[in-house]
C-alpha cells in the first residue's frame, strides 16, 4: 500500500514547473503551502494601502494644507519619510486660518514620488497575485481543485482582515500615537511581506505562459485589416482553425470555441488565401492569418467590456467612502460615552464588517436558498451580483446626501458654519448607513467581477482577465477625481461644492450627482447584461461541455 501512495506524491504536477525550471513535484510544490504565502502578501498590502488611504484626506488637509478638492484628487498613499522629516512638511497652523502656508514645490515632489510609486507597485501586485495563487493548484486534481475554489474565498477573506485591522488598530494609531509611527508601521509591514513572500519561492508553481493576449489582438485585427475586401464564407468550417495546425505545443492548450455571428468583421482574419503563409504544422505569419478559434477568444473579450465599463460608476462612489465620508466624520461628534474618541477614518470599521457580513449571510443563506428553491447550487450569476452591487451604491449615495443635509442644518442652526474646526453636536455614527450600504455593495461588486473575468475570459488570458477586474477599480478613482475637479471648478465663483469648509459647501448637491450618474449606469448596465450571453451556455449549444457546469440562479 506505501508504494502506490509515494508514486502519487512523487507525481509531477502538468504544465507546472519550479524556480529552477524543472517539473514541479506535487508532493513538494504549490497547493495551501504556497498560496498562503500569497495570500499573507495580499492581506499586508490591503492593510497598508487602506490603512494609509483613509486617512490621507485628513493628513493632507489638516498637515499639508492642501483643500479638500485637491486632497480627494489626491487620494492613495504617502511615504513614511514626509511625516518624519519636518522641512518636507508646512508649518503648523490651525484648519482655515490666514496663516496656514500649503506645502510647496518640494513637500509635494515627495509627496507624488510616494504617491505614484506605490501606485505602480499596488498594480503589478493585484494584476498578478490572483492568477498567481490559482497557480497553485492543479485544475486536473479534483482535490486539488477544490482547494482552488476555496483560495477565492481565503482571498477576499484575507482582503477584508487587513482592511479591518487596517482601519481600527493602524488609523487609531496614526491619530493618537503619530502619523510617523502609523506610517513606519507601514513600511514594516511591507517589508516583513516581501520577506514572508520570497522565503516561498522554492514552493511555488509557475505556469507556462501561452502567448501575449495583447499581440493576439493585434494580430487578429491586423489580419482582419489587410482582408476587409475580402468576401467572407457563408461556411464557417472554411475558415482557418487549431485542426489545421499539427506539431504546435500552443495549441493543446487552447479550448476550441464554436463560431459566433457578432463582430464578423473580425473573421476575415481567419480567411486562408494565398497572401496568408501558413503550413499543416504551424502558422509562419499570424499577422496575416489567425485561428478562428484566436478570433473568437477576442470576441469574447469585446463582448465583455460593455460589463467592464458600466462596473467602474460603482468604484467612483467607493472613492467617497476614503474621502468626503472621512471628512464629514472629521465635522462631527465622535465620542463614545465621555473619553473614547473615534478616529474618523476607522468608520470604514462599518464599511468592511458590512462586507464581511454580507459574504457570510449570502454563503450561508442565499446559496441555500437558490439551491433548494431554483436548483442552482452555485448561487447568483456574476452579472446578477455585479447589479446589485450597483443598485446599493445608489442608495448610498442618496444616504449620504441626506445625511450631509441634516449635518449642515445642524452646523446652521447652532451657528458653526464659519467654524471649519468647529464639532457638529452630530453623531457621527450617521454616517454609518452610507458605510454600510457601499460596504454591502462591494461584496457583491468585487466577488462578481472576479467570478464574470475569470470565468468568461478565454484559457491562457487569466493575467488580462484579472487586469481587466483591477482597472475597473483604478478607472472608477480616475474618474473620481476627473469628477471632482470639474464639479469644483464649475462651482467655485458661487456657492461651492466642495468647500476647504465643508460647512460652506454643498457636499450633499455632489451625492445626489453621484446618484444620477448610478441611475443612468445602472440603465446601462441591464441593457448591456441582457443582452450578454455566458461562454457556458455558447459552449452548450455546439454541444462541448466545460467543467463545473451547472445552473445558476438569476
Amino acid at each position: 500500500m506505501a508504494l502506490p501512495h509515494i508514486q502519487q506524491e512523487t507525481k509531477v504536477v502538468p504544465d507546472a514547473w519550479d524556480y529552477k525550471g524543472r517539473p514541479a513535484l506535487r508532493s513538494t510544490s504549490g497547493g495551501w503551502a504556497g498560496a498562503a504565502m500569497i495570500l499573507g502578501v495580499e492581506a499586508v498590502e490591503r492593510l497598508v494601502t487602506l490603512g494609509i488611504a483613509v486617512n490621507l484626506v485628513v493628513y493632507l488637509t489638516k498637515t499639508m494644507h492642501l483643500g479638500n478638492a485637491s486632497a480627494a484628487n489626491i487620494g492613495v498613499t504617502i511615504l513614511t519619510i514626509s511625516t518624519i522629516i519636518p522641512s518636507l512638511q508646512p508649518p503648523k497652523c490651525d484648519l482655515g486660518s490666514p496663516s496656514c502656508i500649503p506645502a510647496n514645490g518640494k513637500q509635494l515632489a515627495v509627496l507624488f514620488t510616494a504617491l505614484y510609486m506605490t501606485a505602480l507597485g499596488t498594480g503589478f501586485l493585484k494584476s498578478s497575485v490572483s492568477g498567481f495563487g490559482t497557480d497553485q493548484f492543479d485544475e486536473s486534481d479534483p482535490k486539488e481543485k477544490g482547494r482552488m475554489i476555496k483560495f477565492f474565498s481565503w482571498f477576499f477573506f484575507l482582503i477584508n482582515v487587513g482592511a479591518l485591522t487596517a482601519v481600527t488598530i493602524l488609523v487609531y494609531i496614526q491619530d493618537k500615537v503619530g502619523r510617523k509611527f502609523g506610517y513606519g508601521i507601514c513600511a514594516c509591514a511591507i517589508l516583513v511581506g516581501l520577506v514572508f513572500f520570497l522565503s516561498g519561492t522554492k514552493r511555488y508553481r509557475f505556469k507556462k505562459l501561452v502567448g501575449s493576449p495583447l499581440a493576439q489582438f493585434a494580430s487578429v485585427f491586423i489580419a482582419a485589416w489587410r482582408k476587409r475586401h475580402m468576401k467572407l464564407p457563408s461556411d464557417s468550417t472554411v475558415l482557418f482553425n487549431i485542426d489545421d495546425i499539427i506539431g504546435d505545443e500552443n495549441v493543446k492548450d487552447k479550448q476550441k470555441l464554436p463560431h459566433s455571428k457578432e463582430f464578423r468583421f473580425l473573421d476575415r482574419a481567419a480567411i486562408k488565401d494565398s497572401s496568408s503563409e501558413f503550413s499543416g504544422t504551424a502558422i509562419l505569419n499570424n499577422w496575416n492569418l489567425a485561428t478562428l478559434t484566436d478570433v473568437e477568444e477576442v470576441k469574447l473579450v469585446i463582448r465583455m467590456l460593455p460589463t467592464w465599463g458600466t462596473s467602474i460608476m460603482f468604484w467612483t462612489v467607493y472613492a467617497q467612502m476614503t474621502t468626503f465620508s472621512v471628512s464629514q466624520a472629521t465635522t462631527m461628534d465622535r465620542h463614545i460615552g465621555k473619553s473614547f474618541e473615534i478616529p474618523p477614518a476607522s468608520l470604514t470599521a462599518f464599511f468592511v464588517a458590512s462586507i464581511m457580513g454580507v459574504i457570510i449571510f449570502y454563503d450561508r443563506v442565499i446559496v441555500p436558498l437558490c439551491a433548494r428553491y431554483l436548483n442552482s447550487p452555485h448561487g447568483f450569476t456574476p452579472l446578477t451580483r455585479i447589479a446589485i452591487g450597483l443598485v446599493t451604491s445608489i442608495f448610498a449615495m442618496i444616504a449620504a446626501a441626506l445625511t450631509e443635509i441634516k449635518r449642515l442644518n445642524v452646523a446652521q442652526s447652532h451657528g458653526l458654519t464659519n467654524n471649519p474646526n468647529a464639532v457638529i453636536p452630530m453623531s457621527v455614527f450617521w454616517l454609518v448607513p452610507q458605510f454600510l450600504l457601499v460596504g454591502g455593495g462591494e461584496a457583491f461588486t468585487y466577488i462578481g467581477q472576479l467570478d464574470f473575468f475569470l470565468r468568461e475570459c478565454p484559457k491562457g488570458m487569466k493575467t488580462m482577465s484579472t487586469g481587466l477586474f483591477i482597472s475597473t477599480i483604478s478607472l472608477g478613482f480616475f474618474f473620481s477625481s476627473i469628477l471632482v475637479s470639474i464639479v469644483d471648478k464649475l462651482t467655485a465663483k458661487s456657492r461651492p461644492w466642495l468647500a476647504d469648509n465643508l460647512n460652506q459647501g454643498k457636499l450633499s448637491n455632489f451625492y445626489w450627482l453621484l446618484a444620477i450618474l448610478s441611475v443612468l449606469n445602472v440603465i446601462l448596465f441591464f441593457y448591456c447584461a441582457k443582452r450578454y450571453v455566458y461562454k457556458e451556455k455558447r459552449l452548450a449549444e455546439v454541444g462541448i461541455q466545460m467543467e463545473d457546469s451547472g445552473p445558476v440562479c438569476h
